[in-house]
């Protein structure tokens, strides 16, 4: 017997009766004998509602308010799963995660998990209880109440069961497990029994929203057992974990996508190596998150510049580049919406050449024009246009042999 930790999205707790399911899971893993800490995300669409709400108030409201409203979310879902648990003879606990000892850096809407003083939840354990902490949100240094930005809440349960030392960690979700790609875009689409941490972390990365990008980085570097299943069946899930000999001779895991990319041109940029360096630091300071880089002559004397961002922080990117117009002493600005990222994901594409070629070839066959592409040992990315990006996933997903057919064909061979 061990001790376990269990994260439930905001669909698995999304009424009274989907909250009533999770405490008779909860209680069952206890009643096996494990301690179980519970990290919980706010009710259905409330985070969506409170942000609404938040702007009829004001047209920008502050982040350092805003992170003390959004958490109100999950404080409504730690008490009532807390109150079923109770219910059910099951003694609970619920803590906010300045309770249970998580500590943050001082960022609102994206703060990053420094350290967590477990003491309270250990303390908890040991008097028999289940603890339920609400996730996506700490404390700053300060002391004021901060959240973890998107996925905050798997990001919350991984660094719960790095920080405990936990048996494993599992992520409850409305899917059950990860797939080979998007089964709503691909239907031929299956279930992976496992990924390992380096694969999961660049489909996370690249568009895959089982799992928060942060979340699967700290499993790998704590090396902690992650499994992804269903909080509507009971089935086995997918277990992220070190490598292994997990399906080797598939070269390519899984087609990524992500539906939410805009570009950035920079044009006539001074061509010093010095001002590359300024413009991506602006960018750095104001925490906006830089993909795709590719840069051009423009003359002996001027570059160009294009990059992607993800477009919620389009806005903000224009406006810090704006900001610094005489220092970067460039030319144009240039931003381009409606545009998706897609990326095929494998460990196997190191010992493997062609993949790229297979893909470009593959795109190219379908008619969809490549703008951007990105490449690392385990992946290759393109932007395209968004309103081929269904049509793209569902060429690679073929072409890589990842269709059921095609997949069971190759283990059988």
């Amino acid at each position: 017997m061990g001790l376990v930790v269990q994260k439930f999205g905001g669909t698995s707790v999304g009424s009274v009766e989907r909250i009533k399911h999770v405490a008779e899971r909860v209680a069952r893993t206890r009643a096996e004998g494990h301690q179980v800490v519970v990290t919980v995300s706010a009710m259905g669409k409330t985070t969506d509602e409170l942000t609404a709400l938040a702007g009829k108030v004001c047209d920008r409201p502050p982040k350092r308010e805003m992170d003390v409203l959004l958490t109100t979310g999950e404080q409504v879902s730690i008490s009532l799963l807390s109150m079923a648990l109770m219910e059910k003879g099951v003694k609970a606990r619920p803590m906010t995660g300045w309770q249970a000892g998580i500590q943050t850096d001082p960022i609102h809407g994206k703060a990053r998990i420094e350290h967590i003083d477990t003491g309270n939840i250990r303390e908890s354990l040991e008097r028999g209880e289940v603890v339920v902490v609400a996730g996506f949100q700490g404390v700053s240094p300060e002391g004021a109440i901060t959240t973890l930005g998107r996925g905050g809440s798997d990001t919350t349960a991984v660094a719960l069961a790095a920080a405990l030392d936990a048996d494993r960690c599992e992520i409850y979700t409305d899917v059950t497990g990860v797939f080979t790609t998007d089964p709503r875009m691909a239907p031929k689409a299956r279930k992976l029994s496992e990924i390992c941490y380096e694969e999961m972390l660049e489909l996370a990365n690249l568009g895959a929203g089982v799992l928060h990008p942060r979340s699967v980085e700290c499993a790998m570097s704590h090396r902690v057992p992650l499994v992804v299943r269903s909080s509507f069946e009971d089935e086995e899930g997918t277990w992220v974990k070190e490598a292994d000999r997990m399906e080797e001779e598939l070269n390519v895991r899984g087609i990524a996508h992500d539906s939410e990319v805009a570009r950035v041109k920079v044009m006539g940029l001074p061509n010093r190596t010095e001002m590359l360096t300024l413009l991506f630091n602006k960018l750095a300071d104001a925490h906006i998150n830089v993909d795709m880089i590719v840069t051009s002559e423009h003359d002996d004397e001027r570059i160009d510049v294009a990059f992607s961002v993800h477009e919620d922080e389009l806005e903000q990117a224009g406006q810090v580049i704006e900001s610094h117009r005489e220092e970067l002493d460039y030319l144009k600005l240039l931003s381009e919406t409606g545009l998706a990222k897609v990326s095929a994901v494998g460990a196997g594409m190191v010992t493997n050449p062609g993949v790229a070629a297979k893909m470009f070839t593959s795109l190219s066959d379908a008619g969809i024009r490549i703008k951007m592409v990105s490449t690392s040992e385990i992946k290759i990315s393109c932007v395209i246009a968004k309103d081929q990006a269904a049509k793209a996933v569902q060429e690679l997903h073929t072409v890589f042999g990842l269709d059921v057919e095609e997949a069971l064909a190759t283990v059988s061979s």
